[in-house]
């Protein structure tokens, strides 16, 4: 059982697999970073610093009004949190649109350097012309 575990661990895809969720893990932090430190402020200054995660409902209860959802979450209201659902689906968004503008570079750099490979390697030798080859072979049968 120990040989076939240490079989399927050496494997390439099982290692191929390890390192693209520790880079994507790194990554994550790198677009959140972005989003949060950089995107967001500039977000907010046009829409007026607007920020909804403190927006939400106290659903039942004795209609006690809370100063803010993490207020009403310590006191254990049951709250209908929509501005932070609103905020994530902002935030993915975002994230979304940076991660495409990402790949959509890193593709373009890609088919760049595919084109200059192709332009860099020698053009293959061009054969006889359909004129070479009907006069090799008159001059053939005139032999």
């Amino acid at each position: 059982m120990l040989q076939e575990f240490k079989s399927f661990i050496a494997k390439g895809n099982v290692m191929d697999m390890a390192v693209g969720i520790i880079i994507g893990a790194a990554f994550t932090a790198i677009v959140k970073s972005l989003v949060d430190d950089l995107i967001n402020p500039i977000v907010g200054l046009f829409t007026g610093g607007a920020d909804f995660t403190n927006k939400f409902i106290v659903l039942g209860g004795d209609g006690t009004a809370f100063a803010s959802l993490a207020a009403a979450r310590e006191a254990g209201a049951s709250v209908f949190a929509y501005g932070a659902f609103l905020m994530a689906v902002f935030n993915f968004l975002i994230i979304a649109w940076v991660v495409f503008m990402l790949v959509k570079a890193v593709n373009r750099a890609k088919e760049s350097a595919v084109r200059e490979e192709a332009a860099a390697e020698p053009a293959a030798p061009a054969g006889p012309s359909e004129l070479d080859v009907l006069l090799e072979i008159r001059d053939s049968l005139k032999r």
